[in-house]
């Protein structure tokens, strides 16, 4: 179904594209700040990103806006945050080198994964949700899990694979690249 409000936003109706804004602007801050962690930084790229989907709406071909929105907002963020580590990388680049190279992009990767699976830890269905917080975004081992849980560390083990399978199923792997 066709939405009356994108498609005269599509026509360049900066009325429409305002009622837009105001609809979703605190979903889209949300998203961004799910992977940033910075409320400054989550305001900037919010700015940044409606004058994407601006520049994007003729491009959109009403397959969710929700969703298409979101990927903007998502993507954006990512780059936000990789051109912030590059930043940073190039200060750490003038100190004395204590860790190698590789060490400091694989740790970057983790956390910048880590936001990623928390950003979207709420599609989850609940029965997985805090064995994958507790695994990947907590690091605890299988052991501490079961523990916590009262449970023997084969179900743990049997928790992950399912929450690893519906992962796999239900999110697009370059929402994650």
């Amino acid at each position: 179904m066709v939405d009356p409000l994108i498609e005269k936003a599509k026509n360049g109706s900066e009325h429409a594209f305002r009622m837009l804004i105001e609809m979703h602007k605190q979903y889209v801050f949300k998203c961004i700040f799910g992977v940033l962690r910075n409320q400054k930084d989550a305001e900037d790229a919010s700015q940044e990103v409606w004058m994407k989907i601006y520049t994007s709406l003729p491009q959109y071909e009403h397959q969710g806006f929700k969703t298409w929105m979101t990927r903007i907002a998502v993507n954006h963020a990512i780059d936000c945050k990789r051109r912030k580590a590059r930043q940073t990388e190039e200060l750490v680049d003038d100190l004395p080198v204590k860790e190698s190279q590789d060490v400091v992009e694989r740790r970057l990767l983790r956390k910048e994964q880590k936001q990623l699976v928390l950003s979207h830890l709420e599609e989850v269905p609940e029965s997985y949700r805090e064995v994958i917080e507790g695994f990947y975004i907590k690091e605890k081992s299988y052991q501490e899990l079961a523990n916590e849980q009262h449970v023997q560390v084969k179900t743990i083990e049997t928790k992950l694979y399912r929450a690893r399978l519906w992962m796999r199923k239900h999110w697009k792997e370059e929402d994650f690249i």
